[in-house]
């Protein structure tokens, strides 16, 4: 399967799995998969400043991207102040 694939099942994985983490309302599929697409790069930059390897493979990626995509909520809430 082509890599581009790969990219938006993780960030569909992750996205929604960040929302039933944060337990909100969720942003709809298209939200997740954008939230978990960002929070993956987000994740990726921020383990490899800190030095945190989150395994490899598709489950470590899920993990960083959820990770990444949890931190991305909490600041999308900060900025618009509050639960949706």
């Amino acid at each position: 399967m082509p890599s581009w694939f790969w990219w938006i099942v993780i960030g569909i994985a992750a996205g929604w799995l960040a929302g039933q983490v944060m337990k909100g309302s969720g942003y709809g599929l298209l939200g997740d998969l954008i939230i978990g697409a960002i929070g993956g790069y987000i994740g990726g930059w921020l383990f490899g400043k800190l030095g945190i390897a989150a395994g490899s493979g598709p489950v470590g990626a899920i993990i960083t991207a959820t990770i990444g995509a949890i931190l991305l909520i909490i600041v999308l809430r900060a900025l618009r102040g509050g639960r949706r």
